[in-house]
């Protein structure tokens, strides 16, 4: 099996920094490694994530000189797979729901 990795950043905003430190240190890693550098885009808060923002993030992965295997993953289009997979572990008592509220926990 070929080594793989990811950047998953979501599109609610401006890539930072950090953003750049973690996508390079994979695509380098995955480099190093002979292996594959994916990129999965975040973008199942649907209140925040925004076209525009995903579009920023392929030009500024472009602009460091990084690419990927087409097509780009997205969060959005796997609710299936996780929705299937939290059903499982549920039905074997491995999830702990909470329904508590952002405000609740603070």
């Amino acid at each position: 099996m070929a080594f793989v990795t990811r950047f998953a950043p979501s599109p609610t905003g401006p890539l930072h920094l950090g953003h750049a430190f973690s996508a390079l240190t994979a695509w380098q890693r995955a480099e190093a490694e002979g292996g594959v550098a994916l990129l999965r885009i975040e973008d199942i808060d649907q209140s925040r994530s925004k076209p525009e923002w995903e579009a920023q993030i392929f030009e500024d992965l472009h602009w460091l000189g990084l690419d990927w295997p087409e097509p780009v993953m997205r969060q959005s289009e796997r609710l299936p797979v996780y929705q299937r997979e939290l059903h499982w572990l549920s039905e074997m008592g491995l999830t702990y729901p909470c329904r508590c509220t952002r405000s609740d926990i603070r």
